[in-house]
C-alpha cells in the first residue's frame, strides 16, 4: 500500500502540469476501449453476478445491491457517454479565480489546482469505476480505489482497461488510476496522511462512519440520507402528490430517496387520504404520528426511531405539523442534511424554508431524486457531501479542485509596507 501511494501521489504531480487537450484525448482513449471491450466486461460482470446470487441466497447482501451490480450494454453505453460528458465540461484547473493588485506590480492571484490523490472506496456499483476515474483525469487528480468484494472482477477488468487506454496516450503518467482489493488494504490507506489528501466513501451508514473514525485524511461524504418533504398549507395537491411518489418510487434505495413526509394540518385532510392510497398502490409501507393516524388509521404507527430512519426501502413516515416552523425544526432536528423539499404556491413560507433548512440541497416543489451530479449538469459525480466545507451537495469537477495564491512581484519586502514610513497596499480588484 505504501508503494500504491506514493506512486499515486508521484502521478499526481505530473497531473496537475497537463493540457486539457492531454486529459481529453486520454479520455477519448478511455471511452473507446470501453466500447471496444464491452463483451469482455460483461462477461467478468457476469462472474460476480454468479457469486453475488449466491450471497443474496444467504442474506448476506440485498437485492438491492444486487440489481445495482448488475451491467447490461445500456447502462455501457451510458458509462460511455457520461465520459464524453465529461469531456465536454471545461477544464476546472489553472482557472484564475480572482486577480488583486496589491500595489503597482505586484499581484496577487487566486487560482484553481487539483487536490493531489483522492482515495475512493464504495460499495457495488462498478460503473462508479469508469465515472470517477473520468472525473479524476479531468479534475488531474491521481485516485485509488477500493470497492465491494461483490463486485471484484468487474472492477478489475474496468481498471484494467483504463490503464490499457491511458498508457496509450503519451504525456499521461502511470498510477493515475489505481485499484486495491482488500480490507486490510482500506486500513493501510486510512493511515497514509502524508500521500493521500481526501478520502471520499460511499456506500453505507457504517461504512462511512467507520472511515470517518479511522483516518486522519479529510473525508468528503454523507453517513445518512433521510430527506423530508413538507407539504405546506399552500400546496397544490396534485403537484404533492406527484413528487412525492416520485420521491419515494423512482429508486427507493438512493440516498436522495424521500423518507419522511410533512404535511401541514390544514392541509392534512385533503391530501392524505389521496396521497396514502397512492402509496399503497405503489407497495409502499406507511407509517404515520397519531394525527395522521386519526385520518388514515389503517396505516401503521411510526415511532421515534422512525424520524431518525433512512430505510431506502418502500417505507415513508409520515407527520402533521401545525405550522412550516415546525415542519423547519423537525428536519433541522432529524435530518442528515443531504436533500430536503418544500410543496407550497406561497413565496413567503417557500424563501422561509429554503433560507433556514441546513442541507445540501434545498428544493420547491420538485423531487428529491434530483440530487444528482449528472442531472445537476456535472457529467457525473464522485459522491454526495453534506459537509459544509470545501464541497457540498453532489460532487461533480469543481469539488475535485481547490485553489491556491500565486504572487507575483518584483523584489518587494515586507519592510517597505511596515513601520513609520510604511507603503500603502492599494488592495484592488482587477
Amino acid at each position: 500500500m505504501i508503494n500504491v501511494a506514493q506512486n499515486a501521489k508521484k502521478s499526481s504531480y505530473i497531473l496537475a502540469s497537463l493540457s486539457e487537450e492531454i486529459k481529453n484525448k486520454a479520455l477519448f482513449a478511455v471511452a473507446e476501449n470501453i466500447e471496444n471491450n464491452k463483451n469482455l466486461i460483461l462477461e467478468e460482470n457476469n462472474k460476480d453476478l454468479i457469486e453475488a446470487q449466491k450471497l443474496l441466497d444467504k442474506g448476506e447482501i440485498t437485492k438491492a445491491i444486487y440489481n445495482r451490480l448488475k451491467l447490461n450494454e445500456d447502462k455501457i453505453n451510458v458509462i460511455i457517454q457520461g465520459i464524453h460528458d465529461v469531456i465536454k465540461l471545461e477544464d476546472p484547473v489553472n482557472k484564475i479565480l480572482s486577480v488583486t493588485e496589491l500595489d503597482k506590480g505586484f499581484e496577487l492571484n487566486k487560482v484553481s489546482c487539483p487536490i493531489g490523490v483522492i482515495g475512493v472506496i464504495f460499495e457495488s456499483r462498478p460503473d462508479v469505476v469508469p465515472q470517477i476515474a473520468s472525473l479524476s483525469i479531468k479534475s488531474a487528480n491521481a485516485v485509488i480505489l477500493k470497492g465491494g468484494r461483490e463486485a471484484d472482477y468487474s472492477n478489475e477488468i474496468l481498471v484494467k482497461i483504463i490503464n490499457e487506454a491511458l498508457k496509450t496516450v503519451k504525456s499521461f503518467p502511470e498510477n493515475a488510476v489505481s485499484l486495491i482489493k482488500t480490507r486490510e488494504d482500506v486500513k493501510e490507506t486510512l493511515k497514509m496522511d502524508q500521500y493521500i489528501d481526501l478520502i471520499i466513501p460511499r456506500g453505507s451508514n457504517s461504512l462511512v462512519k467507520y472511515i470517518q473514525a479511522n483516518t486522519k485524511i479529510p473525508v468528503l461524504g454523507h453517513t445518512e440520507g433521510i430527506c423530508h418533504i413538507y407539504a405546506d398549507e399552500f400546496a397544490d395537491i396534485e403537484k404533492a402528490i406527484k413528487v412525492s411518489i416520485d420521491s419515494k418510487i423512482q429508486y427507493p434505495a438512493a440516498c436522495n430517496a424521500v423518507e419522511t413526509l410533512l404535511v401541514h394540518k390544514n392541509i392534512s385532510e385533503k391530501l392524505l387520504p389521496a396521497l396514502i392510497n397512492r402509496f399503497k398502490e405503489e407497495d409502499v409501507l406507511v407509517k404515520g404520528d397519531e394525527k395522521t393516524l386519526k385520518i388514515c388509521p389503517e396505516i401503521e404507527k411510526a415511532t421515534e426511531e422512525d424520524w431518525r430512519t433512512e430505510y431506502t426501502d418502500k417505507i415513508i413516515s409520515i407527520k402533521v405539523v401545525e405550522s412550516v416552523n415546525e415542519a423547519i425544526n423537525h428536519i433541522n432536528h432529524y435530518g442528515s442534511r443531504h436533500t430536503d423539499c418544500i410543496i407550497t404556491e406561497n413565496i413567503e413560507n417557500r424563501d422561509l424554508f429554503m433560507n433556514l433548512i441546513d442541507s445540501a440541497g434545498v428544493y420547491c416543489n420538485v423531487s428529491t431524486r434530483f440530487a444528482d451530479g449528472f442531472r445537476y449538469g456535472f457529467g457525473a459525480e464522485v459522491g454526495i457531501s453534506a459537509n459544509k466545507t470545501h464541497a457540498r451537495g453532489p460532487v461533480g469537477l469543481e469539488g475535485l479542485t481547490i485553489y491556491k495564491y500565486k504572487l507575483y512581484g518584483n523584489a518587494q519586502t515586507v519592510a517597505e509596507y511596515s513601520g513609520n514610513n510604511a507603503k500603502p497596499f492599494t488592495h484592488r480588484k482587477l
